[in-house]
């Protein structure tokens, strides 16, 4: 059984570098020109220049505001997730401001709404995507989302940050108007959409059930051809009464094609079901 090792180090960073480059795109060039804000310690920090505006000349700039909800989470980060998560964090958030000083500002919707939610919700799931395959965030309610999701383990961290992000929005709706709000809750929503299947989509894989007569010179096949163990499940034909022997095996997605055509070589007659295996840990596959 062939064993997948985990990827060198330096890819994660170049998922952070990268990730962390696309969204700043998405806030720089399709967001911000048009006031389209989707949650966010930045978005936070905006609502609270806006209510202080009438307290302190200007408003409590947004720096202030960001430094100081992040120390506290990079706190809770340090102690729960530990020094190599807050360490990849801390160059995501650094990372981010970077690209955010180097990319200039340009309006690539010119002011459209509809397309700004959707192409900004796109290109901004495949940045945060990237930087979790990293195990990183790039702070803020990204990092707040992945601590939750410690706790949680039943949700995802684009789910809840899909949530945290919503109410972030929902918090600014009388500062941003009821049309920006609405359509920043679309792109929070294609966001969420997009990495998740980005996340998903490196560790998605096929499972599938096998019942013939001839499960023994299928499974000999399978594990000399493809590498591959199997399971061979006791079960009872309820129409016949016949004992049989159902074929377990998880494959990836390139090799169904030929697990399939080995099945149909040695027993045309074979049922097979083939199903959706989204994450697949162990030997053969991903670690965990």
């Amino acid at each position: 059984m062939r064993i997948m090792n985990s990827r060198p180090w330096y890819v994660d960073y170049l998922f952070i570098f990268m990730g962390t480059g696309i969204m700043a795109l998405a806030i720089q060039c399709i967001f911000e020109p048009i006031g389209l804000v989707t949650g966010g310690f930045s978005g936070i920090a905006i609502i609270i220049r806006k209510m202080t505006a009438g307290i302190v000349e200007g408003g409590v700039p947004l720096w202030l505001t960001n430094l100081a909800l992040n120390v506290p989470v990079f706190i809770a980060a340090l102690i729960i997730k530990g020094r190599k998560f807050l360490g990849r964090t801390v160059i995501g958030t650094v990372l981010l401001s970077f690209w955010l000083y180097v990319i200039p500002q340009v309006d690539l919707t010119q002011g459209d709404y509809m397309l700004s939610a959707v192409f900004g919700g796109v290109i901004t799931g495949i940045g945060i995507g990237f930087v979790l395959l990293a195990k990183a965030t790039t702070g803020g309610t990204d990092m707040v989302s992945a601590l939750i999701q410690k706790y949680v383990r039943h949700y995802s961290v684009v789910q809840i940050l899909q949530v945290i992000d919503g109410m972030v929005v929902l918090a600014g709706l009388y500062v941003f108007g009821l049309k920006p709000a609405l359509y920043a809750i679309v792109a929070i929503f294609i966001t969420s959409k997009v990495s998740d299947a980005l996340m998903e989509g490196m560790k998605y894989s096929k499972a599938a059930f096998i019942i013939t007569d001839c499960y023994k010179e299928i499974a000999d096949a399978i594990m000399t051809q493809l590498d591959r163990g199997l399971t061979g499940l006791d079960a009872t034909g309820m129409y016949s009464g016949d004992k049989k022997t159902v074929l377990y095996c998880v494959v990836a997605k390139k090799e169904i094609v030929e697990l399939k055509d080995i099945v149909a070589k040695i027993d045309p007659k074979a049922f097979v079901i083939v199903t959706d295996a989204r994450e697949v840990f162990g030997e053969g596959f991903l670690e965990n």
